[in-house]
């Protein structure tokens, strides 16, 4: 049953309007809207809020500021992640950012609470913000530690001397623009009060941190709150934590005893959630004329928070790819007045590799060697920086599987060199890698007297097959049809687990499951009658009313296999594009993915998110770009229609290749997570096929009309 593809078994339920998203739960009845106001400066405070008229409006039920919003607890910076912390809103009357919420209205309908919005008078002493991250990166600092606890800077050898001495260098800088995770279900919640209980449908990826962080704004007890999330429609890191449509619902609910939700439009996205920063990244490589390195360096400057610091692990990902005796990394932030980093659709190496994969691509052209073969030589046998040994390492496969699949020997190995019509014609390629993270999950399993099966488990499911993987782990171990085994999750009365993002739910949560189905075989045949004898059976005859167990894995700080070696999934993307030959137009032509992440628990669902994470990687490399008003600290695209990101036309045939496997050092099931390997290096490789097809290196992404023009070679018609 593990391994096979078998069709999504919430499909149905999806594709019938039976799958109830945040907004559409109906259980409490009729409930009241919220509507959020929000600011209309970068920076400074409120000095007149005048809700009279709001409140005065046809079905308002309340108007909600800083003046009479409830008591709220504030953010405990010793708790590790800020998902899990305090999330105050309409605390006090200054402004950090533009569209800070300044008030929520609640009306018997949204259209009703939004009308009403309009009409509250606001007056700010306006302060001079800081929006512009071009001019600032000289106030930058070094935090203490980037995401997942790592080092901000790391050495190895002596970089400077190595670096100097190298026959052929690569010293360029690249930079990488904001960008939002924009899934198709808005965020939203309908908060429920029960007595002094509250039930909380909200669209979330991690169940525990949205319970923890509503419980410590709130300041009740977590026990109190029961947070329920089915079905999440994408989240891709923006609900990862809850924001302020959540508290602002769960305080409106509390303040009036009666239902109230709050729903974002997708312009509001764009202000109350946080957001993937800008990056300038200075990579320098340096060779001998075999091509083997002998330096690397990847430094990072990005934006962050002066409120709350963000640090992307953007050059982490150098790291671990490739061979050099001197190295450096570093992370530096730059404060500015804009709302707060978050996770978006892999960080660190989705912007790493863009600037990392791309640099190794002007080498080989620097060397005149193929780029496959560059990266081949300087393929490590341990990790560069730390020696311990890799778990299981197939990136070299990887490139030459894709190679021979995509035609590779067919690159045009000269620049602006191959032309179709009126299109130039280019290949290009880069290789990906993500560390496979590991946190905490528990699972209760349970067989009940009919001989049915029964997971549970807070995690989640934000499209990637949550309820179909965890049914096949169950139905193999328990030796049962898919079909008699019935998967509940996202609820936070069920063992708490780490939820879906960062590309560890799947490994965490079937590997909870599998031990859970372990114990609870252990428990069934101590009282078998005899070695064949089929689980249902015993159950009907020794546990009338059912029998469970629980399983679960620990995280990666408390599992020996961190410490002893480095575990990653690996990948290899190329592309074929065209560029017009006249207006510079780029398209997409063709992409091939090939993928190592040790054993694939669903080939099909696997498939299906790795090609929208190269999706992702097309966008990344020519469409998304969020701009910002450097006067007022407003984003100036904030819809779909100025928001560019690809549509049908733009992706024709994709593909991607599994190579199965299994990494005995990750989990017990040699599974490890594969939800943002598509988009790591997906966007370098189409970046060089862009260089191949023109002769034109762009390192201020996205590639656009306007800087690939100027440099196209003339061309007979």
């Amino acid at each position: 049953m593990i391994g096979q593809a078998i069709s999504r078994v919430d499909g149905p339920f999806k594709v019938t309007g039976q799958a109830t998203y945040a907004h559409e739960h109906w259980e409490a009845g009729q409930p009241l809207y919220g509507f959020i106001l929000g600011a209309t400066i970068g920076r400074g405070r409120i000095t007149l809020i005048d809700a009279s008229r709001a409140e005065h409006s046809p079905g308002v039920r309340k108007v909600m500021t800083y003046r009479n919003a409830p008591a709220q607890g504030a953010p405990d910076e010793s708790i590790p992640s800020l998902y899990w912390r305090a999330q105050p809103v309409l605390t006090n009357p200054e402004i950090r950012h533009y569209g800070e919420p300044v008030a929520l209205v609640v009306a018997g309908t949204f259209e009703q609470a939004r009308a009403a919005a309009s009409l509250i008078d606001i007056e700010y002493a306006v302060e001079p913000g800081n929006y512009d991250f071009a001019t600032r990166q000289d106030q930058s600092y070094v935090p203490k530690v980037v995401n997942g606890r790592m080092e901000a800077e790391t050495s190895v050898g002596d970089f400077d001397s190595g670096f100097n001495s190298a026959a052929v260098k690569v010293d360029q800088r690249y930079t990488t623009p904001y960008q939002f995770s924009h899934p198709m279900e808005p965020n939203a919640c309908l908060a429920v009060p029960r007595g002094d209980d509250l039930i909380l449908y909200v669209s979330a990826q991690i169940v525990d941190s949205a319970r923890a962080s509503v419980a410590n704004t709130l300041r009740i007890d977590p026990e109190r709150i029961l947070v329920v999330t089915p079905y999440v429609g994408g989240g891709f890191g923006s609900k990862l934590g809850i924001h302020s449509e959540t508290i602002l619902a769960a305080l409106a609910a509390r303040q009036l005893n009666e239902p109230v939700k709050v729903v974002l439009t997708r312009q509001q996205i764009f202000h109350l959630m946080g957001l993937r920063p800008t990056t300038s990244q200075r990579v320098r490589l340096g060779a001998g004329k075999d091509g083997r390195l002998v330096a690397i360096a990847h430094e990072v400057n990005m934006y962050t928070s002066p409120h709350e610091e963000y640090a992307e692990q953007t050059a982490a990902t150098t790291r671990a790819l490739y061979a050099a005796p001197n190295r450096w990394t570093s992370h530096r932030l730059t404060p500015l007045d804009l709302p707060r980093g978050e996770d978006v659709r892999a960080p660190g190496e989705a912007p790493g590799l863009l600037a990392v994969e791309s640099a190794m691509d002007e080498l080989a052209y620097a060397l005149a060697m193929d780029p496959i073969e560059l990266r081949i030589r300087n393929e490590p046998k341990v990790h560069p920086e730390t020696g311990i040994p890799f778990s299981d390492r197939r990136l070299v496969e990887c490139m030459r599987e894709g190679a021979r699949r995509f035609g590779w020997d067919q690159r045009p190995a000269q620049p602006a060199s191959l032309r179709k019509g009126r299109w130039l014609v280019g290949y290009g390629m880069a290789a990906a890698i993500r560390m496979h993270f590991q946190g905490p999950a528990k699972a209760r399993v349970r067989m009940c007297p009919d001989g049915t099966a029964v997971v549970q488990s807070d995690m989640t499911d934000i499209g990637g097959g949550t309820y179909t993987i965890l049914a096949q782990v169950a139905a193999e171990r328990l030796g049962l049809p898919i079909d008699r085994v019935r998967v509940e999750i996202g609820r936070s009365d069920f063992p708490v687990s780490w939820g879906s993002g960062g590309s560890w739910g799947a490994a965490n949560s079937s590997t909870a499951v599998y031990r859970a189905c372990e114990a609870l075989r252990e428990k069934l045949l101590a009282s078998a009658r005899d070695k064949s004898e089929a689980l249902s059976e015993i159950v009907a005859r020794n546990h009338p009313e059912g029998l469970e167990a629980e399983g679960e894995i620990v995280s990666m700080e408390k599992d020996p296999n961190y410490r002893a070696y480095s575990l990653n999934t690996y990948g290899a993307h190329f592309a074929e594009v065209g560029v017009d030959v006249d207006t510079a137009e780029i398209r997409l032509r063709r992409m091939l993915g090939v993928f190592a992440a040790g054993r694939f628990l669903n080939p099909k669902t696997a498939r299906s998110q790795l090609i929208g994470g190269m999706t992702f990687g097309v966008s990344y490399a020519l469409h998304e770009q969020a701009v910002v008003d450097t006067r007022s600290g407003a984003f100036v695209n904030r819809d779909l229609a100025e928001y560019l990101v690809p549509v049908h036309a733009d992706i024709p045939e994709l593909d991607a290749v599994l190579l199965d496997g299994f990494d005995d050092k990750a989990n017990v099931l040699g599974v490890k997570g594969i939800g943002e390997l598509g988009v790591c290096g997906s966007a370098a490789a189409v970046t060089n096929a862009v260089f191949n097809a023109t002769g034109v290196r762009v390192r201020d992404f996205p590639i656009t009309l306007e800087k690939v023009l100027p440099g196209l070679p003339l061309m007979e018609a």
